[in-house]
């Protein structure tokens, strides 16, 4: 994994936090709501320093996003029951997003009135947790391509919420595009995408005029890619493709079903797995575009593709130029965790755990 930590943290504001039912506890886990009330009712206000780590060796993503939530949410009821924010009581000290991270690495300390935050404590490990985890696995396939493009195409799979904050860590783990203008709206950028088979449909099943009305209205905005599957034959659908587009066709994508052989195979199946997208299915397609004087035409693949996928393809030599990668990036797990390490100025952590200052943490301001 090469870094390519962001070393400007974005303003609490880009999250649009609901931040005042993250503040009464809606999103926290009960025991530390419960634990937030206790200290209060009792006047107890124990100065803490809590330290956050996670166990893998991974990419942190999410820690802007944990630092809206303190600076946002941190904080007391009043006398009459208002709220006082407590950011300005807190020090937090923290890496940057993009920040390479090694197993048990202290990624950011919160010092304070432990009753201040103690209820956010489930609110900013799940930010951690879910944008490390995203921003790992893009960065796994991005260095399995060898410098060839990764489009994020995941949203389909998981719920609309999570696009914005999960864009945001594809965009920073090294992803070209993604597909929709949440995903690309922490940084000011826009969704990007294919000819869909919906279009295609709409036009009849009609590759090529679907592909043509489509440039018609698109080419001026945006790389015009053509999925060429519906049909099944890959290889003539991208030609006939080409030959109607021109220099407005940047790409096609195969998109082959797993469960399915394209027919431009079936002479040649008996020496290899002839499902899916697989290389001798790209291999067809690159030479009869190069044949027919479409060199220019880029080929995307996708549909079930993984980091061990995508080095299979880069170590055969696949003429691919693109990969558009979806569920497998949303999959697993990266879990971070926070323990009390300091309680008054004195050593106070449960059995196993205990107070790893790292250097490389910078306060927040």
């Amino acid at each position: 994994m090469s870094s390519q930590a962001v070393r400007e943290r974005l303003s609490p504001g880009v999250f649009r936090l609901p931040a005042e039912k993250i503040r009464e506890g809606y999103y926290s886990d009960a025991y530390f709501n419960h634990t937030k009330h206790l200290l209060e009712e009792d006047g107890r206000h124990a100065h803490a320093v809590v330290q956050v780590f996670q166990k893998k060796r991974s990419l942190l993503g999410g820690v802007d996003e944990a630092i809206a939530v303190l600076k946002e949410c941190s904080g007391r009821h009043g006398p009459d029951g208002e709220w006082v924010g407590g950011w300005e009581e807190l020090e937090v000290h923290a890496l940057y997003e993009g920040d390479e991270i090694a197993p048990h690495e202290t990624v950011m300390t919160i010092a304070g009135d432990l009753s201040l935050f103690v209820h956010l404590e489930t609110v900013y490990l799940g930010c951690l947790a879910r944008r490390s985890l995203v921003m790992r696995n893009v960065r796994e396939v991005v260095d399995a391509a060898a410098g060839k493009p990764i489009f994020y195409f995941p949203a389909r799979h998981d719920h609309w919420l999570v696009q914005t904050g999960d864009g945001w860590a594809a965009h920073v783990a090294g992803a070209i595009g993604v597909s929709t203008d949440a995903q690309a709206s922490w940084w000011g950028g826009r969704g990007m995408g294919t000819v869909p088979h919906g279009v295609i449909a709409a036009y009849g099943g009609d590759t090529v005029l679907a592909s043509r009305k489509f440039a018609e209205r698109f080419a001026r905005e945006m790389n015009v890619t053509v999925l060429v599957d519906f049909d099944n034959h890959s290889v003539d659908t991208a030609l006939a493709v080409a030959d109607a587009l021109g220099e407005r066709l940047w790409g096609v994508r195969l998109d082959t079903s797993e469960t399915l052989v394209d027919r431009s195979l079936l002479d040649e199946m008996g020496t290899f797995d002839p499902r899916g997208v697989n290389p001798r299915l790209v291999e067809k397609v690159r030479a009869a575009l190069d044949a027919a004087g479409h060199r220019h035409v880029r080929i995307v693949v996708s549909g079930g593709f993984d980091a061990a996928r995508i080095r299979e393809f880069e170590a055969a030599g696949v003429p691919v130029d693109a990969y558009g990668v979806g569920s497998s990036l949303i999959r697993g797990q990266n879990d971070f965790t926070a323990d009390v390490v300091m309680v008054d100025g004195r050593p106070c952590a449960k059995a196993g755990r205990r107070y790893l200052p790292n250097p490389r943490l910078e306060k927040v301001e």
